[in-house]
């Protein structure tokens, strides 16, 4: 018995499915291509934002201030600040759980009135989500209004993301601490530095991303540092 011939897909049928197939993989490529251009866009816009931060020369008062750990840098700016009567606390956010009080103020050059009198310190914060969870606690506490934040300058950008969505009604200064000489793009010819921006700006795009979903707003009655 004659087997029966296969019915075979008419030919311009075919055609339009491999012109369906080529039209998809083009806009595919261009959609990639287009995103890696805005990401790196993206990263160019960062960094010169980095780099145009400059350390205030004359910054207001404000009700307190809080630095997000990190380096020394950070530490004794902020330490100045509140020697210099810019803020009438300061909280330390983010210290490692066994660094002890003494240690600190041995490292910024505190005397030992002005740290039992008018720093705090927080050892639960992590990562610069927790700094700014613990920090708006901290703040809520004392019902502080202005807030002058210390942290590094490419830090900055994702910490104020961070803080502001807790603390919505809260005047945030930033008080950008610059380690290194971003001026004239030093800043982008250094390998490890520019691996530390691109990080933060990988980070920077989470934050971002996170936003795009509700949060609580980080109160804690049972905080050590909302009873201080």
């Amino acid at each position: 018995m004659a087997e029966a011939p296969r019915e075979t897909e008419p030919q311009p049928a075919r055609d339009r499915q491999a012109g369906a197939r080529g039209r998809a993989g083009r806009f595919g490529l261009a959609g990639a291509l287009l995103a890696v251009l805005v990401f790196i866009g993206g990263f160019a816009w960062f960094a010169n934002q980095v780099r145009l931060m400059k350390t205030p020369a004359d910054l207001p008062d404000a009700d307190a201030i809080v630095v997000l750990t990190g380096g020394h840098f950070r530490l004794n700016a902020a330490v100045d600040l509140l020697k210099a009567g810019k803020g009438e606390r300061l909280l330390i956010s983010g210290v490692n759980p066994v660094a002890r009080a003494g240690d600190l103020r041995r490292a910024t050059g505190a005397e030992e009135a002005l740290f039992s009198c008018c720093i705090d310190i927080d050892r639960l914060a992590l990562d610069t989500v927790g700094n700014a969870a613990e920090s708006a606690k901290w703040i809520r506490a004392h019902a502080y209004k202005t807030i002058i934040v210390v942290t590094n300058n490419y830090h900055m950008p994702r910490s104020l993301l961070e803080m502001r969505r807790l603390l919505a009604k809260t005047a945030l200064l930033p008080y950008p601490v610059v380690a290194n000489n971003a001026e004239d793009g030093v800043l982008l010819t250094k390998p490890d530095a520019l691996r530390v921006l691109f990080t933060e700006y990988v980070k920077y795009l989470g934050a971002l991303a996170r936003g795009a979903w509700p949060r609580g707003d980080g109160a804690d009655p049972k905080s050590d540092l909302a009873r201080r």
